[in-house]
């Protein structure tokens, strides 16, 4: 017997701004969005929590934010994190070299972790899931804490971000899927999380047309739908100008891609099961 195709549609940076905000809004209550990934020390953070406490079906999740991004804690709590701004730093190979090897700031990033889980618990919404802002979940480093933290918050449910290539080339005939280094990490956080009882999806997709998940690629996608549990995630929002935006993203199509007609037509058609990560943690 044929496995079921589960689909969870995911938006990320929830809270980053009141554009992506009402985007994920509209793509839930319209669309095919069945969860949303939460940056709890984002600028349109407690816009965001007042929007989903009004949307009780779509999954909450916290979206860790340790690069390019605010820190929940203040900054002298976490100074080897951090830029003389206050922000986190933006080489990711740098802060993952001294993630690993220099206790000082390990016990800095437990701590803004810890703060992060505990905001996320603090809006009283159910969590969902976990992943990372530019996947830094898949450090060991981050990834460990994520379990021995995540576990006091009720982490059931994270993101290993491989994506199938054969489908993209199928959807987008020359395509290949985004491996290089991180697809090793990828399976490697997959097989930790399981085995510590979290839920992964077998597969995700997002990853190589990250910010250009268009109608026609998400259709695609839909098309061609693997077996088992599959996370397709995307970055809506209402127009691609906003403050923090990445200039390159094309966020008003992906949000036109979530709502349009077809993809409910091909999820009815295909007998594709949309849920989100809780629904399936529940099943």
């Amino acid at each position: 017997m044929n496995a079921p195709r589960h689909l969870i549609v995911t938006a990320d940076d929830f809270g980053a701004h009141p554009a992506v905000n009402e985007a994920v809004q509209i793509a839930h209550r319209t669309g095919i969005l069945t969860a949303a990934s939460l940056m709890v020390a984002a600028p349109g953070a407690d816009d965001a929590v007042a929007r989903a406490r009004t949307m009780p079906r779509l999954g909450v999740g916290l979206h860790l934010v340790l690069v390019e991004g605010r820190p929940a804690l203040p900054p002298e709590r976490i100074p080897d994190l951090v830029d003389a701004h206050g922000n986190f730093r933006t080489n990711m190979v740098r802060a993952g070299v001294e993630m690993f090897f220099r206790p000082t700031v390990r016990r800095q990033l437990r701590a803004e972790i810890e703060a992060q889980f505990a905001a996320f618990a603090a809006t009283g919404l159910t969590l969902d899931h976990v992943n990372a802002h530019k996947h830094f979940h898949l450090h060991p480093t981050i990834a460990g804490l994520i379990l021995d933290i995540g576990r006091r918050y009720g982490l059931k449910a994270a993101r290993a971000p491989i994506e199938p290539g054969a489908v993209l080339a199928q959807v987008e005939p020359g395509t290949r899927a985004v491996d290089g280094v991180t697809l090793p990490w990828a399976k490697l956080v997959r097989r930790r999380f399981r085995n510590a009882g979290v839920m992964v999806p077998d597969q995700v997709f997002g990853l190589h047309w990250s910010g250009a998940m268009t109608a026609d690629r998400v259709n695609g996608i839909l098309r061609h739908l693997p077996r088992g549990v599959t996370e397709l995630y995307t970055h809506p929002a209402v127009h691609d100008d906003w403050t923090g935006h990445a200039p390159d993203y094309a966020y008003a199509a992906e949000l036109a891609a979530l709502t349009d007609p077809r993809a409910t037509a091909i999820i009815s058609q295909q007998g594709i099961a949309l849920s989100n990560f809780k629904d399936l943690c529940a099943s």
